[in-house]
Protein backbone atom coordinates (compact mmCIF):
# COMPACT_ATOMS: atom_id res chain seq x y z
CA UNK A 1 0.00 0.00 0.00
CA UNK A 2 1.31 3.87 -0.76
CA UNK A 3 1.85 6.48 1.77
CA UNK A 4 -0.83 8.12 0.21
CA UNK A 5 -3.47 5.30 0.30
CA UNK A 6 -2.79 4.68 3.80
CA UNK A 7 -3.28 8.20 4.73
CA UNK A 8 -6.17 8.26 2.59
CA UNK A 9 -7.43 5.15 4.87
CA UNK A 10 -6.62 6.75 7.87
CA UNK A 11 -8.21 10.60 7.57
CA UNK A 12 -11.64 8.84 5.96
CA UNK A 13 -12.19 6.46 8.84
CA UNK A 14 -11.40 9.75 10.86
CA UNK A 15 -13.48 12.03 9.40
CA UNK A 16 -16.44 8.93 8.78
CA UNK A 17 -16.76 8.47 12.61
CA UNK A 18 -16.36 12.43 13.37
CA UNK A 19 -19.11 12.76 11.13
CA UNK A 20 -21.06 10.47 13.06
CA UNK A 21 -20.19 11.91 16.23
CA UNK A 22 -21.16 15.55 15.18
CA UNK A 23 -24.20 14.72 12.95
CA UNK A 24 -26.08 12.57 15.84
CA UNK A 25 -24.50 13.80 19.28
CA UNK A 26 -22.77 17.30 19.08
CA UNK A 27 -25.63 18.70 16.90
CA UNK A 28 -28.36 19.72 19.19
CA UNK A 29 -31.78 19.30 18.80
CA UNK A 30 -32.79 22.73 18.29
CA UNK A 31 -30.66 22.95 15.58
CA UNK A 32 -32.06 19.46 13.82
CA UNK A 33 -35.28 20.77 13.82
CA UNK A 34 -34.59 24.11 12.92
CA UNK A 35 -31.99 23.77 9.63
CA UNK A 36 -34.54 23.16 7.37
CA UNK A 37 -37.29 25.55 8.09
CA UNK A 38 -37.37 28.18 5.26
CA UNK A 39 -35.85 31.82 5.40
CA UNK A 40 -33.08 32.61 7.69
CA UNK A 41 -33.53 31.14 10.89
CA UNK A 42 -33.04 27.87 8.80
CA UNK A 43 -30.28 28.83 7.30
CA UNK A 44 -28.63 30.27 10.50
CA UNK A 45 -29.63 26.70 12.59
CA UNK A 46 -28.00 24.86 9.85
CA UNK A 47 -24.60 27.06 9.82
CA UNK A 48 -24.37 26.50 13.82
CA UNK A 49 -24.84 22.69 12.94
CA UNK A 50 -22.40 22.83 10.19
CA UNK A 51 -19.76 24.94 11.90
CA UNK A 52 -20.02 22.64 14.93
CA UNK A 53 -19.52 19.49 12.93
CA UNK A 54 -17.04 20.59 11.21
CA UNK A 55 -15.00 21.27 14.65
CA UNK A 56 -15.82 17.97 15.56
CA UNK A 57 -13.76 16.53 12.35
CA UNK A 58 -11.43 18.92 13.14
CA UNK A 59 -10.82 17.80 16.62
CA UNK A 60 -11.20 13.71 15.47
CA UNK A 61 -8.41 14.29 12.70
CA UNK A 62 -6.06 16.35 14.10
CA UNK A 63 -4.85 14.37 17.10
CA UNK A 64 -5.12 10.84 14.41
CA UNK A 65 -2.66 12.66 11.87
CA UNK A 66 -0.08 14.07 14.52
CA UNK A 67 -0.60 10.53 16.53
CA UNK A 68 -0.02 8.27 13.07
CA UNK A 69 2.63 11.13 11.65
CA UNK A 70 0.35 12.19 8.50
CA UNK A 71 1.77 15.43 7.57
CA UNK A 72 -1.09 16.45 6.27
CA UNK A 73 -1.11 20.57 4.46
CA UNK A 74 -3.33 22.80 6.17
CA UNK A 75 -4.26 23.69 2.24
CA UNK A 76 -5.45 20.38 2.28
CA UNK A 77 -7.78 20.44 5.36
CA UNK A 78 -8.98 23.40 4.28
CA UNK A 79 -9.61 22.26 1.12
CA UNK A 80 -11.49 19.24 2.39
CA UNK A 81 -13.50 20.55 5.32
CA UNK A 82 -14.62 23.32 3.27
CA UNK A 83 -16.11 21.06 1.03
CA UNK A 84 -17.28 18.93 2.85
CA UNK A 85 -18.85 21.90 5.01
CA UNK A 86 -20.67 23.61 2.08
CA UNK A 87 -22.31 19.92 0.56
CA UNK A 88 -23.51 19.26 4.18
CA UNK A 89 -25.32 22.61 4.67
CA UNK A 90 -26.58 22.57 1.00
CA UNK A 91 -27.98 18.94 1.81
CA UNK A 92 -29.08 19.83 5.63
CA UNK A 93 -31.31 22.36 4.29
CA UNK A 94 -33.72 19.64 3.36
CA UNK A 95 -35.36 20.95 0.42
CA UNK A 96 -32.35 21.20 -1.51
CA UNK A 97 -31.86 16.95 -0.96
CA UNK A 98 -35.65 16.70 -1.55
CA UNK A 99 -35.46 18.48 -5.22
CA UNK A 100 -32.36 16.42 -6.16
CA UNK A 101 -33.93 13.07 -5.01
CA UNK A 102 -37.07 14.15 -7.67
CA UNK A 103 -34.57 15.10 -10.27
CA UNK A 104 -33.15 11.67 -10.13
CA UNK A 105 -36.44 9.75 -9.59
CA UNK A 106 -35.50 8.89 -5.85
CA UNK A 107 -39.02 10.61 -4.19
CA UNK A 108 -40.69 7.26 -3.07
CA UNK A 109 -37.48 6.28 -0.94
CA UNK A 110 -37.28 9.79 -0.29
CA UNK A 111 -40.25 9.77 1.50
CA UNK A 112 -40.07 5.93 2.75
CA UNK A 113 -40.56 5.60 6.87
CA UNK A 114 -43.06 8.68 6.71
CA UNK A 115 -47.06 9.28 6.10
CA UNK A 116 -46.01 10.54 2.66
CA UNK A 117 -45.12 7.25 1.51
CA UNK A 118 -48.05 4.88 -0.28
CA UNK A 119 -47.02 2.07 1.79
CA UNK A 120 -46.18 3.44 5.23
CA UNK A 121 -46.51 1.57 8.32
CA UNK A 122 -49.69 1.65 10.58
CA UNK A 123 -50.52 0.57 13.66
CA UNK A 124 -53.90 -1.48 14.11
CA UNK A 125 -55.73 0.94 14.65
CA UNK A 126 -54.50 2.66 11.36
CA UNK A 127 -52.34 5.64 12.20
CA UNK A 128 -48.76 5.87 11.63
CA UNK A 129 -46.60 3.43 13.08
CA UNK A 130 -43.25 3.96 14.64
CA UNK A 131 -40.32 2.63 12.89
CA UNK A 132 -36.31 3.59 12.80
CA UNK A 133 -35.17 5.33 9.84
CA UNK A 134 -36.06 7.27 6.77
CA UNK A 135 -35.20 7.16 3.24
CA UNK A 136 -34.72 10.65 3.64
CA UNK A 137 -32.11 9.91 6.27
CA UNK A 138 -30.77 6.74 4.19
CA UNK A 139 -30.35 9.48 1.14
CA UNK A 140 -28.90 12.59 3.51
CA UNK A 141 -26.14 10.39 4.58
CA UNK A 142 -25.28 8.28 1.95
CA UNK A 143 -25.13 12.03 0.25
CA UNK A 144 -22.73 13.04 3.13
CA UNK A 145 -20.75 10.03 2.83
CA UNK A 146 -19.96 10.96 -0.81
CA UNK A 147 -18.68 13.65 0.01
CA UNK A 148 -16.78 12.72 3.24
CA UNK A 149 -14.68 10.43 0.53
CA UNK A 150 -14.01 13.86 -1.19
CA UNK A 151 -12.76 15.64 1.50
CA UNK A 152 -10.66 12.66 2.34
CA UNK A 153 -8.98 12.47 -0.95
CA UNK A 154 -8.29 16.72 -1.01
CA UNK A 155 -7.00 16.16 2.30
CA UNK A 156 -4.57 13.62 1.46
CA UNK A 157 -3.90 14.92 -2.09
CA UNK A 158 -3.42 18.24 -1.15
Amino acid sequence: MSAAAGTFAAVFAALYVAHSVGDHWVQTSAQSAAKGRPGWPGRLADTRHVVTLTATKLAVLLPVAALLGLGLSVWGLLAGLAVDAVTHWWADRRTTLAKLCALTGKTEFYVLGTAAHPAHPVTADGTPAAHLGTGAYALDQSFHHLWLLVAALLITLF
